[in-house]
C-alpha cells in the first residue's frame, strides 16, 4: 500500500537520496545535510503546532510503500512565504511606446523585480523518484496537499502559489541565467541555485539589476525560455492546471520558470473533496466507474501530526448515508475508525 505521511527524522537518508536525484534547479532540496536535517526538524515542529493562521510553518510529507518501506517521493507546503526573507520574482509587464508624430507604436515587455507573493502559501518540493514514476504516485503526491489544506484551511493563506522549475540542461546550464551571469552576477547557475537552496539570498539584492530589464535586450536563447518549464516538470504543471492554477506573468529570477497561482477555495480538490463517515468492512469489492473500470479514490484522515492518505479502488461510498466503507487493514494504516471522519475524492 502507498501511504502519505508527515516526514520524520528517520527519513533523513531517503530525503538525502531524493536531494541527490532531483538535480539542478530543484532549490527546495539542496544537497546539504545540515539544511535537510533542519527541514525535517522544522516540519516536525510545524505538524506538532496548534496554529490558527498561516505563519512560518513548513509541512513536508513522504510517500512510503508500506510493504517495502521504500520512500517513493516527497511533497510539501509552505504556509506563508517571504516572512523571514524576501521572496523575489520577476513580473513580466507590457509597456506601450507611442509617437503620434511618427505614427509609431511599440509594445515592449520588461522584467520587474518584485516580492508580490509575500504571505502566500506555496505548494512545493514535489519529487517522485524516477523508478517509481508510474501509476498514481505523482498524482497522490500532488493532490494530497490540497486534501490537507481542505481539512485545515486556517493554517494557510487565501492565495496558493507553485514555482515551476525552468529550463536547464543536465549540466545545470540555464539560458536565462547565462545572460544574467554574463552581465551582472559572475557565478554559474548551479552555484546560484545552491545558494538560494541553503537560504543565502543576500547576493540577489546586492547584484540583481535594480531597474526593469527590457526583454528585447536579452539574448534570443534567454528570451525563448521565459515562462517555460523543465521537461521533467511538465507533468507537475499539467496537474496544477487541472487544479485551477494559472500563470499571471511571474517568473523565477534564475531560470525564468513560471510561478502559477490560485485561490485556496478555488482549488479543484478542495472544492470537490468531501467528508464522510467511516464504516469498516472487509466485504468491499473494488468500486467501478461508468466505463466498468476501477474507480480510484484518494482518501485521508483529518489529523495533523498523524496525517495519513492513500489512493485505492477498494472503498465504497454510499451517498444516501454519506458513509465510506473501508477495509480494516486500510483503516488501520490511515488511522481511521468507525464513526470517524474521512476526507475523500474520486480520481
Amino acid at each position: 500500500m502507498l501511504v502519505i505521511r508527515p516526514i520524520c527524522a528517520d527519513d533523513f537518508t531517503a530525503l538525502k537520496q531524493i536531494a541527490l536525484e532531483s538535480g539542478h534547479g530543484f532549490t527546495s532540496l539542496p544537497d546539504n545535510d545540515e539544511l535537510l536535517l533542519s527541514k525535517i526538524a522544522r516540519a516536525e515542529k510545524s505538524f506538532a503546532q496548534a496554529v490558527t493562521s498561516a505563519g512560518q510553518q513548513s509541512y513536508l510529507f513522504v510517500l512510503e510503500d508500506t510493504q517495502s518501506k521504500d520512500i517513493i517521493g516527497v511533497t510539501g507546503i509552505e504556509a506563508a512565504v517571504g516572512l523571514s526573507a524576501p521572496f523575489y520574482h520577476y513580473h513580466i509587464a507590457s509597456h506601450v511606446h507611442y509617437s503620434p508624430r511618427l505614427g509609431v507604436k511599440k509594445v515592449v515587455e520588461t522584467l520587474n523585480l518584485c516580492n508580490d507573493y509575500t504571505g502566500a502559501s506555496e505548494v512545493c518540493t514535489l519529487f517522485v523518484r524516477e523508478k517509481y514514476r508510474r501509476g498514481f504516485a505523482g498524482q497522490l503526491l500532488s493532490r494530497v496537499r490540497y486534501l490537507f489544506m481542505a481539512n485545515h484551511p486556517e493554517r494557510f493563506a487565501d492565495l496558493v502559489i507553485a514555482e515551476m522549475r525552468g529550463v536547464s540542461d543536465e549540466n545545470g546550464h540555464s539560458p536565462f541565467w547565462a545572460w544574467l551571469e554574463s552581465h551582472f552576477f559572475g557565478i554559474d547557475f548551479p552555484t546560484a541555485d545552491y545558494l538560494v537552496g541553503i537560504g543565502d539570498k543576500s547576493f540577489i539584492a546586492e547584484l540583481m539589476p535594480k531597474h526593469p530589464v527590457y526583454v528585447a535586450l536579452l539574448s534570443p536563447e534567454a528570451q525563448s525560455v521565459i515562462g517555460q518549464v523543465h521537461e521533467k516538470t511538465a507533468p507537475a504543471l499539467r496537474l496544477l492546471h487541472k487544479e485551477g492554477f494559472f500563470h499571471h506573468g511571474y517568473v523565477d529570477l534564475f531560470d525564468a520558470g513560471p510561478t502559477v497561482e490560485v485561490a485556496l477555495k478555488n482549488i479543484r480538490t478542495v472544492r470537490q473533496s468531501a467528508l464522510a463517515t467511516v464504516v469498516i468492512s472487509d466485504t468491499i469489492k473494488p468500486s467501478l466507474c461508468a466505463e466498468f473500470k476501477e474507480q480510484n479514490y484518494m482518501l485521508c484522515n483529518t489529523d495533523v501530526g498523524q496525517f495519513r492518505a492513500t489512493i485505492t479502488p477498494v472503498v465504497q461510498y454510499k451517498p444516501a448515508t454519506n458513509e465510506l466503507y473501508i477495509p480494516a487493514d486500510m483503516a488501520d494504516a490511515l488511522g481511521l475508525f468507525s464513526g470517524g471522519d474521512v476526507r475523500f475524492i474520486a480520481v
